[in-house]
């Protein structure tokens, strides 16, 4: 039997060291930002988001929302906090959004819960001094599958005007015959109706498609197929290939400032009117 092309452990020595990095890197953010938790957005106990915010004066400021990753079946959103702090440090205020995990539920439920923290925001962010027109979207792997639906043509309503979406999974057939079938149990219908290639989606929303350079093939062969899909509908896209990256360094920088990815995030965060290039590498 080949090694699984989706077993990121596989095929990353690094993978544990990164993950402590992370974990670390979030423990601090919580610690030093300005921030509320666990806001809820919903009524089950993973329906909660938290906030980080910029020191100063708080007033029509961009909002970016974060979905984490984990193939659907792992990790929160406090290993994630670490995001937060170069979009703070640059004025932002940063939403990192929790979710049930499979297979205790279903796809359709994390869809649902995702869609509802949007609209959340939409409808909140303003109180804590953010701009409900000024919303742009980040995702990592499962998280970059789970926040492509929330740039779907309405209803109900984008309402997001930018989206990173970073080693994601775009079509989820390929699964099937993966590692992770007997973790998730994917159905037919769950591949048909939630794989993004299927899917129609918003032309007023500037959506940038990246992965690392060291990801194993499905990876890149994705994000080109999701890439034709959104350019074909009309949609502004371009693709970024981060060198010598792999699938848990390239989430690793999305949180370093200067690194090259999270150049890209704060580019989308502050420039979201801008014409986008094609493809770079």
């Amino acid at each position: 039997m080949g090694c699984d092309p989706f077993r990121i452990r596989d095929h990353v020595a690094e993978f544990d060291d990164i993950v402590s990095e992370i974990v670390q890197a979030s423990a601090r953010a919580r610690e030093t930002l300005p921030m509320i938790a666990d806001i809820a957005y919903g009524t089950g106990p993973s329906e909660t988001v938290d906030l980080f915010f910029p020191a100063g004066h708080r007033e029509g400021l961009p909002v970016h929302i974060f979905i984490h990753g984990g193939y659907w079946r792992m990790w929160s959103k406090r290993e994630y906090s670490y995001i937060a702090k170069p979009i703070t440090d640059a004025g932002g205020i940063a939403v990192i959004v929790d979710y049930s995990l499979m297979p205790d539920v279903r796809m359709e439920v994390l869809v649902d819960q995702v869609f509802r923290a949007k609209a959340w925001v939409r409808d909140h962010i303003s109180e804590h001094g953010g701009d409900p027109a000024s919303i742009t979207i980040s995702g990592h792997s499962a998280g970059a599958h789970l926040a492509s639906h929330l740039i779907h043509l309405g209803p109900p309503a984008t309402e997001i005007i930018g989206a990173l979406l970073l080693g994601g999974l775009y079509d989820l057939r390929p699964l099937k015959s993966s590692f992770l079938q007997s973790e998730i149990n994917l159905t037919e219908e769950e591949i048909e109706k939630f794989t993004p290639l299927h899917h129609f989606h918003d032309p007023g929303c500037r959506v940038i498609l990246a992965v690392g350079e060291q990801e194993t093939t499905p990876f890149h062969t994705q994000m080109s197929a999701f890439s034709d899909v959104l350019r074909r509908q009309g949609v502004p896209v371009a693709e970024k290939v981060l060198r010598g990256r792999n699938h848990m360094s390239s989430v690793r920088d999305l949180g370093i400032a200067g690194t090259e990815v999270n150049d890209v995030l704060l580019e989308l965060l502050h420039n979201t009117t801008k014409p986008i290039a094609g493809r770079t590498t």
